[in-house]
C-alpha cells in the first residue's frame, strides 16, 4: 500500500484508508475522499505542490501536506 503523494501522473487508484484525525482528515473527507472513491491524478503543478486529481467527476488541488494521509492501492 502507498499513500497519494507516492502515485504518479496519469494513474488511477483508490483509496483504501485515510489515517490520522482531526480536522485535516474531516476537510478531506468533506471534499469527496473517502474509502474506496476513486482519485485520478491529473497534473503536478512546476515545483511540485499543489496535484491536480479528478475525483467523482470534479477537479481539485490538494497540498502535498495533506494528501500524505490518504493510503491508496492500484485499481
Amino acid at each position: 500500500m502507498r499513500t497519494l503523494k507516492e502515485v504518479n501522473i496519469g494513474e488511477t487508484v483508490k483509496v483504501v484508508k485515510i489515517t490520522g484525525g482531526g480536522p485535516i482528515k474531516r476537510r478531506i473527507m468533506d471534499m469527496g475522499i473517502t474509502k474506496g472513491t476513486e482519485i485520478y491524478i491529473r497534473k503536478v503543478a512546476p515545483l511540485g505542490d499543489p496535484i491536480e486529481v479528478t475525483i467523482r467527476g470534479y477537479e481539485l488541488s490538494l497540498r502535498k501536506a495533506d494528501i500524505d494521509i490518504i493510503q491508496v492501492e492500484d485499481k
